[in-house]
Parts: C-alpha cells; structure tokens; sequence
C-alpha cells in the first residue's frame, strides 16, 4: 500500500482581488511532502512561498484546488477544526521570536500546553524536556530579555517542539542572527531531522541556509520551478 504524505498540494491556487486587480499568489502548485523529510522553499518576493506557507500552516486556504494533512482533506474543516490541526499537528518558528519579553523560557514554552488544557505538572516536565532537547536547560528560567538572539530562536524552537508536532514550519528562522548564531540554530534543526525523525519546512531566501536541507523547492511567479535534492549540505 503506498504511503499516505504527510502534505499534498493537488492543483492549488490562491488569487487576490478580481479584474485588473487580480494577483495569482499560486496557480496550479502540485506538491508533496512525506514524514522525516527537512524541505527548503525558496523563491524571490512574489514567487508565492510565503502564501503557499500560510496554507500549508493552515493560516489560509486554497481558491482552488485541494490541501490534504495525513490524508485528511483541510478544505473539509471549518476553522475551529483547522484551528485544533494546526495546536495539535504544526510547530512554528518565526523570524521574529514571539516570546513574551518578561516571560521565562519555561513559561513561554508551556503557553501552548495551558492552550491544549495540559496539567500544571505535565506542562512543566515537557517544557523542561524541550528546553533541554535545546541545550537551554540551564535557561529556563531567565526571561527572553535576558536571553541572546541565538538563545530566544532555541527557546522558539523549543516552543514548536513541545506539542510534538507533526511538521515543524520555519519562516526565515535566521534572519535576525549574525553567520555564527545562524549555522547554530541550522546545525540544531538538522539534528532534530536527523535523529528525531522531525518534518522540518523551512522558507529562506538565503542560499547557504537552504542547504542545509535535503530538498529544495524554488517556487517562481506561483509556480514551482524546480523541485530536486540539496546537492551538498552545508553542515556536513
């Protein structure tokens, strides 16, 4: 029996506006993504990643065309459900952080499990457990302004983690940190892929960073341009 993928994109499309004003954001993408795979989306601004990443995160839908997750078709579910998929199944990782400043690291990581009605005490283990998956063991309860740039996309990591999701979707992850902190944090999501089995879909504009990944998907003027494996990765 073939596999069910974990994502598949059959003839999707996304449009903006109508007459003149009309922007097709996509148009027409067939893709498929299968557990354990690290896939790096590429393309100028406007190729459409960026829109296709919000679909696939559940954080927008199709004009046409379908979306299905573990072979469930997303278009079916009406947002509340769309809502759980994306709390139980998806980890997001932001250029930007999104870590509450006078948090600590363990608070921030089991805001999502208060979200999912965990138990005070499971709450705080899984954090900790995701914190030292990380190396921030020793962090957990310094606040993210207390934290390095580098540190706080750990704890973010940490924070898509510790649902154990089923995908990791990673938006410019490095795009607020200087050469050394970013091979840190690529070398960190290449050893989650590796040897935890972690989906990982990273959107990068940067060559190096992508790869990192085994596959490479460069989307163009909302279509996929090519679709092929990394030559050579850069952490190896």
């Amino acid at each position: 029996m073939a596999q069910v993928p974990l994502i598949r994109f059959e003839r999707v499309s996304k449009v903006y506006g109508k007459g003149e004003t009309e922007v097709r954001a996509l148009d027409g993408i067939d893709l498929r993504i299968d557990d354990g795979e690290f896939v790096a989306i590429m393309g100028p601004s406007g190729s459409g990643k960026s829109t296709a990443m919000n679909i696939l995160g559940c954080l927008d839908t199709p004009t046409r065309g379908s979306y299905h997750f573990r072979g469930v078709d997303v278009g079916s579910l009406d947002r509340n459900q769309r809502a759980l998929l994306r709390r139980n199944y998806i980890g997001f990782v932001f250029q930007g952080y999104n870590l509450l400043k006078r948090t600590t690291a363990r608070e921030n990581l089991e805001l999502p499990l208060i979200y999912r009605g965990e138990p005070a005490a499971e709450r705080r283990k899984r954090a900790l457990r995701a914190l030292e998956l990380v190396g921030l063991s020793d962090r957990a309860d310094h606040t993210s302004s207390e934290l390095s740039g580098g540190q706080q996309q750990r704890v973010a990591i940490a924070r898509a983690l510790v649902t154990d999701p089923a995908v990791v979707f990673a938006d410019e992850p490095t795009g607020n940190l200087d050469t050394a902190r970013s091979h840190e944090i690529m070398n960190l999501l290449t050893s989650l892929n590796r040897e935890r089995g972690l989906t990982i879909v990273l959107v990068t504009h940067e060559e190096d960073i992508a790869a990192y990944a085994a596959r490479q998907i460069r989307f163009r003027d909302g279509h996929v341009a090519s679709d092929a494996p990394t030559h050579q990765s850069a952490a190896q």
